[in-house]
């Protein structure tokens, strides 16, 4: 097949994480013998003009390529601009939900309508947790029976076991007792600063944050907590591999691709219950916690802390969802658009 991803998440030269498992899924789509083109747009912030540009620059390359599906990822804008490219490539269109996406449908105007014109001119539709799935029907009503859940994986290459001694030295990151890790923006929908009140009454350990955001203050000068900052997503690798255990209690999170990087690493992982992580996380892999009961978060740190590391387990567990694999996967939903079906 010859397949367009149109896309507003693409790694660019001055922001190489935005968007890394949309890239990995296209480079295995490549792999697996396929012909990929993009639009995309690859950086974050600037003006909203960027978006008509997504739409002309997906228009453009369905004129010129002629491909035999559009693959849309995101359902606005870039879904918006995959409609437009699979009317002008006379190609089906499949769109791909992740989750932010599906949140704007209750909190910006008119993003509501224009995704159920997507939907309608899709003849396929992907999303990545059933829980994601749910929440879509609720705006959209039949959207969940129609969806096929496919994650976009991890990079089980980049992403593999490595020894945590030499990744502490390199990070200056040594220390007794467990090392716990999150991963992710310091915003109120990540539970950062309640991660933190949990980890400071276990009185032994470290935590580090790897991200940034408007919570940073409200973290700056706790007891063994570190402020990372952000940093390019082949960096990450070398965090989870310090760490024993990845913590996510994220108030919701639509599918939660740390904690799967970090069970790659063949580290146990602590997760929140609000969301996708339910559906892939095993017992011997990690826990799941409710999001909004402070004694159960302190509780499932040291849980989890007691879990092996490296763990075994989390390695099998992420297996299962290799990004070849998953892509795979999203390929015949492509196939199936293409030979006219749903």
């Amino acid at each position: 097949m010859r397949i367009l991803i149109v896309s507003q998440m693409w790694p660019g030269p001055a922001d190489p994480d935005l968007g890394s498992f949309v890239a990995t899924i296209a480079g295995e789509l490549d792999g697996l013998g396929h012909t990929v083109d993009r639009a995309v747009i690859d950086h974050r912030g600037g003006s909203r003009l960027k978006y008509a540009r997504l739409c002309l620059d997906a228009v453009a390359a369905a004129r010129r390529h002629r491909p035999d599906v559009v693959f849309a990822h995101m359902l606005f804008p870039a879904g918006l601009a995959g409609a437009a490219a699979s009317i002008a490539g006379r190609a089906p269109l499949v769109v791909m939900a992740h989750g932010a996406d599906v949140a704007n449908l209750g909190r910006v105007p008119g993003v509501g309508l224009l995704t159920r014109l997507v939907l309608r001119r899709a003849a396929g539709l992907i999303v990545n947790s059933a829980w994601l799935g749910r929440q879509l029907d609720g705006f959209v009503p039949g959207s969940a029976g129609r969806a096929h859940v496919i994650d976009c994986g991890v990079d089980l290459d980049l992403f593999r076991p490595l020894d945590a001694a030499p990744a502490r030295t390199e990070l200056d990151w040594d220390g007794d007792g467990p090392a716990f890790l999150c991963v992710g923006s310091l915003v109120a929908r990540k539970n950062v600063v309640a991660l933190a009140d949990a980890f400071a009454q276990l009185g032994a350990g470290r935590l580090a944050f790897v991200g940034d955001g408007p919570l940073r203050d409200e973290l700056t000068g706790r007891p063994g907590v570190r402020l990372v900052g952000r940093v390019p997503h082949a960096d990450v690798p070398r965090w989870i591999a310090a760490c024993d255990v990845l913590c996510q209690p994220s108030l919701r999170e639509p599918f939660g691709q740390a904690a799967l990087e970090a069970l790659a690493m063949a580290r146990s992982v602590v997760a929140t219950t609000e969301g996708g992580p339910a559906e892939f996380i095993t017992p011997d892999a990690g826990l799941l916690v409710a999001p909004d009961d402070p004694d159960a978060l302190r509780n499932v740190l040291v849980a989890a802390a007691s879990l092996p590391s490296p763990n075994p387990a989390a390695r099998a567990v992420a297996e299962r969802h290799g990004a070849r694999l998953q892509a795979a996967r999203m390929a015949e939903v492509l196939a199936t658009a293409v030979d006219g079906g749903s």
